[in-house]
């Protein structure tokens, strides 16, 4: 029976022809229900089948696919070009709303999915305009390091979206007095980490190989937190002494200190396609408005001196 069938993630990939990120952007954003069993997804025949006859009638985003079965589906469900835009921060919903009114034919879709994984959905033409903010130690760089060698061969625009401050959620009144990064070395320390491939898990990561700190040394370092708020949260509840990620999650949440250690740039990418270069030249006259900056200024801990501004070009 339907009823008594379930699926992997990687079997619910094979069976829509879509990547394993998709599918796991698909659950995060609830349009696929899903449940664990131990460290493995798996998704119900009847909540498969019942998501498929919502995407047939344009209920929900079908992702990109060469199959002509699933572009069908994802033509009606709308009749305008859809712009997937992936990334978590709130400065991305604002420009996906103020996209749809300069750029009315086109259609933007969110994706919410970290730094690393956005770009290597943009190499499989899974994506549009991705954000991210990847900091390369040796260097000191943020993400360009990255962009060159994951879009070999591409030819693609960088524009920065926002400056924001990144560094050390603690405990109220940092019991643990935790100042810089050499001080994750004291022993005992509860991390509370991020995702694999996201910004703030990359941030940790360059910081530990650059300081000489085993991972190991931190307890609950394999244990995944999906966004800044939930880090920030675990701290707040005692559950950790530390996590790592951006300063207007501190504020959301409360109940935490903010340490700040960087100043990270979160960028915009966008492949210089011959398709594309109407709506670029769209999307960067967005991101340079008042009316876009506006909307940001009094968002607490945006930095908006680079807003705009054309980094990298190919």
């Amino acid at each position: 029976m339907t009823a008594d069938i379930s699926y992997t993630t990687e079997e619910i990939s094979k069976l829509l022809k879509i990547s394993k990120l998709t599918v796991y952007d698909l659950i995060k954003k609830g349009d696929l229900p899903a449940y664990r069993v131990g460290k493995q997804m798996r998704v119900e025949a009847s909540d498969l089948e019942a998501y498929k006859s919502r995407a047939k009638s344009g209920q929900v985003y079908v992702p990109k696919t060469d199959t002509a079965v699933q572009q069908q589906s994802y033509e009606n469900l709308n009749s305008k070009h859809s712009l997937v835009i992936t990334g978590q921060d709130v400065s991305l919903d604002i420009l996906a709303k103020h996209m749809e009114r300069k750029v009315p034919q086109y259609r933007p879709l969110r994706s919410y999915v970290g730094s690393l994984d956005s770009l290597i959905s943009m190499y499989k033409g899974e994506a549009d305009i991705v954000s991210t903010h990847l900091l390369d130690g040796d260097t000191g760089e943020y993400n360009l390091p990255y962009i060159r060698k994951l879009l070999i061969g591409s030819s693609y625009i960088v524009v920065n979206l926002v400056i924001r401050r990144a560094g050390l959620y603690v405990e109220q009144g940092n019991p643990k007095e935790l100042y810089r990064w050499a001080d994750l070395k004291k022993p005992g320390l509860r991390l509370s980490n991020r995702e694999k491939g996201s910004g703030a898990r990359v941030l940790l990561d360059e910081q530990l190989r650059l300081h000489g700190i085993p991972h190991q040394l931190l307890q609950g370092y394999e244990q995944e937190e999906s966004n800044h708020m939930g880090v920030a949260g675990k701290v707040a509840s005692g559950e950790a002494d530390f996590g790592v990620g951006i300063e207007k999650a501190a504020y959301m949440v409360g109940g935490v200190d903010f340490i700040p250690l960087i100043q990270e740039r979160y960028d915009l990418v966008m492949l210089k396609k011959p398709e594309n270069l109407e709506w670029i030249g769209k999307v960067k006259d967005v991101l340079q408005s008042a009316a876009f900056h506006n909307e940001l200024r009094p968002i607490q801990g945006y930095d908006l001196s680079q807003t705009g501004q054309v980094l990298f070009e190919t």
